[in-house]
């Protein structure tokens, strides 16, 4: 496959409210889109990377500047013999940057996917035409305003609810929506770094609330600290920013740091290796769902074709495109059933609204093959 031009175009989407985690809170989604375009078709993907170095080292700035001046000329030298299963290779010898490599891989994915007619579900090996949505909570000012939220978000139907905790915030929240929803629904947290195995007593303290998973209770690098961890709590751990590769998902089973991975793409340095970690994953009897990273509806619409994997067995974090916006760079995705449809068409299976799309623009670069 010959590119012709990878546009690198920055945007800034409001949030129809805003979104608090243990590292901060959001307002808006501010990404870098990649175009990537060829003789006959367009890939389109979105950089994960925040503005501030704070979820993770990589930035968007940093993000934009690695792919102008390292990535890009690399991809280059491939000439018509690029395509996205040698984007990895291509790019391995610059350390890092996995969110940076994961975009263009994608975009260039969904252009090489378009010019064959594949749908990304078809490419991945998805089995199910739908996906069960879950929302995720972020951390909010009182116990009654996450009860609001909480109960809007069942009436519209999300078949699980996840609570972003931090120290302070964690067992009060967890057994207010207990009581008040009762025991059937699924239910999980997400510590996102923000405890040490010093806490484990009090982490404990949530194991009688039947929660479906705690998520990333301690830091990334702790791997030992989470199978120690294990051991002395009854809740089942997930990990997500542990979990960076194959290899990473199969180290952190065989240590007992899991029972349940949270897969993202754009952590791992794209599609194809999250294919590889759910395998993995598969192969040991691990479960593992699709996470989230505010994404767009063309970030949203490769998450959900992941999804629809065999061995996404539990609701992921692909929610409806109006929990975080009023108006999507793309048709937006809607909840049915508590489920949300895999796009059929070819590549990531939906078009970007060029109205939306030059409202929401701030800037644009272009890379010429």
């Amino acid at each position: 496959m010959k590119i012709e031009n990878i546009e690198l175009r920055r945007v800034h989407l409001p949030l129809v409210t805003p979104f608090r985690t243990s590292f901060g809170t959001s307002t808006e989604r501010e990404t870098t889109l990649v175009r990537v375009t060829t003789a006959n078709a367009e890939g389109w993907a979105e950089c994960a990377s925040e503005p501030d170095p704070l979820y993770s080292s990589e930035f968007l700035d940093a993000a934009d500047l690695v792919i102008r001046d390292h990535l890009a000329p690399r991809l280059q030298a491939l000439g018509d013999q690029l395509s996205a299963e040698r984007v990895a290779t291509a790019l391995e010898p610059v350390k890092g940057h996995m969110m940076s490599k994961a975009v263009l891989e994608t975009a260039i994915l969904d252009a090489q996917l378009k010019e064959t007619g594949v749908s990304f579900g078809g490419y991945l090996g998805a089995v199910n035409d739908t996906v069960p949505a879950g929302v995720s909570v972020g951390i909010m000012d009182s116990i009654p305003e996450l009860l609001d939220a909480v109960a809007g978000y069942l009436a519209e139907g999300y078949l699980r609810i996840k609570l972003k905790i931090e120290p302070g915030w964690d067992l009060a929240p967890v057994r207010a929506v207990r009581e008040r929803f009762g025991p059937d629904i699924l239910l999980q947290v997400d510590a996102n770094t923000a405890y040490t195995l010093a806490d484990a007593r009090h982490l404990a303290r949530l194991d009688p609330f039947d929660l479906l998973l705690m998520e990333q209770p301690m830091k990334e690098d702790d791997l030992l600290g989470h199978a120690n961890l294990a051991k002395l709590i009854t809740t089942p751990i997930c990990l997500d920013e542990s979990i960076e590769s194959a290899r990473d998902a199969a180290t952190a089973i065989t240590l007992g740091a899991c029972s349940i991975i949270n897969v993202k793409p754009a952590r791992v340095g794209g599609y194809l290796e999250a294919r590889r970690i759910h395998d993995v994953a598969a192969a040991h009897g691990v479960p593992v769902w699709c996470g989230g990273m505010l994404e767009t509806g063309i970030g949203r619409a490769a998450n959900v074709a992941l999804a629809g994997l065999p061995n996404f067995v539990l609701p992921g974090d692909t929610s409806a495109s109006n929990r975080y916006y009023s108006r999507d760079l793309t048709a937006p995705f809607v909840l049915e059933n508590g489920h949300l449809r895999v796009p059929t068409g070819p590549g990531i299976g939906v078009e970007v609204l060029p109205d939306v799309l030059a409202d929401v623009t701030a800037s644009t670069t272009n890379i010429r093959f």
